[in-house]
């Protein structure tokens, strides 16, 4: 069953703001990101170890572990995507406010990793929501991960937020997750592995 969604809306000051206004919201944005884990595999790990102490991905602003969706700015999906998982990641994305981000952490969540030709595989989760920052590795070293974070801080430093902006990343809002990923299965094998590289 679909559920049409309103569509997501940024306050005025946000939409119409000036340039030195818009520096300091991105600069805001960008140095107090709460992260929602969500771990499905062994890479999850390495996302916990990149939290603690030695690497300590604090200091650049990032909080890890927000209580839910709702508090979350980015999420990070690493692991294995099942297609029986799918429409749960689907459902925390479409739970998370405005704006959002993805890191897509690991080659099992960027492509679907040793497992990419298995019958209940997604093929790479930005199949389902759309991917900011992809991070390669089986599994990833920290030091990856704290390098996909200064990528999106980047991004997030560049862009100018606005309603039409936001609805342009919005994947098929109005269609059943089903709809939206039908075929995915039978589609040929990508890389493995991909450059840590923004979505063009």
């Amino acid at each position: 069953m679909s559920v049409d969604l309103p569509m997501p809306r940024v306050g005025p000051v946000a939409e119409h703001a000036p340039k030195p206004i818009r520096v300091v919201l991105n600069w805001g944005r960008r140095y107090s990101l709460w992260v929602f884990n969500f771990g499905l595999a062994c890479c999850a790990i390495e996302f916990i170890a990149t939290s603690m102490g030695r690497h300590d991905f604090i200091r650049l602003g990032v909080i890890p572990f927000a209580p839910g969706p709702r508090q979350a700015d980015l999420m990070v999906v690493s692991g294995t995507v099942t297609d029986k998982m799918a429409p749960a990641i689907r459902r925390l994305y479409d739970q998370m406010p405005e704006p959002k981000y993805v890191i897509s952490f690991g080659a099992c969540s960027n492509t679907g990793g040793p497992y990419w030709d298995s019958y209940s595989v997604t093929k790479g989760v930005d199949q389902l929501i759309p991917v900011d920052v992809y991070v390669p590795g089986c599994p990833p070293r920290p030091e990856a991960l704290l390098q996909g974070i200064i990528r999106l801080q980047e991004k997030i430093a560049a862009e100018r937020v606005s309603g039409a902006a936001i609805g342009a990343r919005q994947p098929g809002r109005t269609r059943d997750l089903d709809q939206r990923y039908a075929g995915h299965r039978t589609a040929a094998a990508a890389e493995v592995t991909r450059g840590l590289v923004t979505k063009p």
